[in-house]
Formats: C-alpha cells, sequence, structure tokens
C-alpha cells in the first residue's frame, strides 16, 4: 500500500520545495526526510504578540500557567482586548505571575494598537523589514519575535530569521560547518533559497526536531537579546 501523501498547509509550499529542492542539494535531502512544509499561519494578532512577551525566557509550563492566569482575569470573555489590558492595574497583571517588565510591556502592546500606532490592518501593503521596523518599536518585541510573526501569523514566505540558534546549529550540521555560521555568512547561504527562506528555515528547524510556536506557545525567543543570552548560559551557545 503506497503512503497516504499529506497536504502542504500554505499555498507557497509546493514552489518552495521544487525551488529548494532545485537550488540546494544539501536542501533537497532534508525536503525528501521531512515531508511537506507544515506551516500553518494563525490568525492572532495582539494575542500572539501578547503570548510571545509572557513566554520569554520561561520554561513552557511555567509560562502556559501564567499565560492562562493572565488570560483568567478577564473572567469568561477569551483573550482580552488591547482596551480592557490598558484599563487593568499593574499590580493586577501581576497577580497573574507576570514580572512587572512584562505587565507594562504588554500594556505598551495594548496602548500601540489602541493608538493606532501598530495598525495590523495596514500590514498587507508593508513589506517585511517595515513590519518588524513597526513591530519593533513596541517593548519587550525584538527581531526574533516580529520575525516569528511574519512566518507563523503572516503567513510571509521569504523571512530568513538569521538570529536564530535552531536555525545556526542546523545549517552547521547539514552544511559539515565547523563552527555556527555569523549572520552574514549565513544571509550569504540564504540568497539560494530566495523567495522561499521561510520555508528553507521551517526545514532547517525539522532537521534538528525543534520545537516551533504553536497556537497554545508563541515559542522562546531565540534572538532578542537578553533570551539569547540566557540560553547562552545554559546551552553554552556563543
Amino acid at each position: 500500500m503506497r503512503p497516504v501523501k499529506q497536504p502542504d498547509n500554505v499555498a507557497y509550499a509546493r514552489a518552495a520545495r521544487m525551488h529548494l529542492s532545485k537550488n540546494d542539494p544539501v536542501m533537497a535531502q532534508i525536503i525528501a526526510r521531512v515531508g511537506p512544509v507544515k506551516i500553518t499561519p494563525r490568525p492572532e494578532r495582539f494575542q500572539a504578540l501578547a503570548r510571545a512577551i509572557i513566554f520569554q525566557q520561561l520554561a513552557g509550563a511555567a509560562a502556559t500557567a501564567i499565560y492562562n492566569r493572565f488570560v483568567a482575569l478577564y473572567s469568561n470573555d477569551g483573550f482580552p482586548k488591547p482596551q480592557q489590558v490598558i484599563a487593568t492595574p499593574i499590580e493586577k497583571l501581576r497577580s497573574a505571575g507576570l514580572s512587572e517588565k512584562k505587565a507594562i510591556y504588554i500594556r505598551d502592546l495594548a496602548g500601540h494598537i489602541r493608538d493606532g500606532t501598530l495598525n495590523f490592518h495596514r500590514f498587507p501593503q508593508m513589506t517585511d523589514d517595515e513590519i518588524i521596523e513597526d513591530l519593533t518599536r513596541v517593548k519587550g518585541i525584538g527581531r526574533w519575535t516580529a520575525e516569528m510573526f511574519l512566518m507563523f501569523n503572516l503567513g510571509r514566505p521569504d523571512v530568513m530569521p538569521a538570529g536564530d540558534l535552531g536555525v545556526q546549529n542546523a545549517i552547521k550540521k547539514a552544511y559539515r560547518m565547523r563552527e555556527r555560521p555569523k549572520r552574514k555568512r549565513l544571509m550569504k547561504l540564504a540568497e539560494r533559497w530566495r523567495p522561499y527562506r521561510s520555508a528553507a528555515a521551517w526545514y532547517l528547524w525539522q532537521s534538528m526536531r525543534t520545537v516551533l510556536p504553536t497556537a497554545s506557545e508563541q515559542a522562546r525567543p531565540r534572538n532578542d537579546a537578553r533570551a539569547a543570552k540566557s540560553k547562552n548560559k545554559t546551552q553554552g551557545n556563543g
């Protein structure tokens, strides 16, 4: 019996597989082993970014508990609206387990959305770099978080998270490098993957069985400065 062929999850997946396989023999081997792209763009906007802030520098179980307590502050209304968060005193946000900084960051994010300085409706007309610049003006949101948002929430096909340790380690292993590639070398290598660098990054993560963002966990920020420093201490990565 032939194995059932699994469907792709994003519109650009088939074209990405063909392009990556044609232009990079190493990537072709990874694709043959991993199979179809399983990036599923998610509709969350404020929720995804607030979740990312909550999960920064925390283990999954602890972050999930705090996230659930944060949502529970707003009774059974589901995830709160920005206006509700703004109206919530810092002390009440901290009662859910948020640090003072994270409570301030989430309030700052909500304020940007309320004031229109962060307008998700403009994003379809904006480039990836413009969106990254827009998002990183918000306290607590670094480039890595913005890149994950582009890939997993906006479905952008050509994002290359060069500061991601998982991507760096996967490239080092797959391309038999002595050390993890620095940004300049990585971006040069990634030129062959354009315009489907998001799919290339996903395949690199899969080659190392890296845990990716899910609907219940916005993942661990790998390239925001504080997070990278934390991971360096625990994993010995420079």
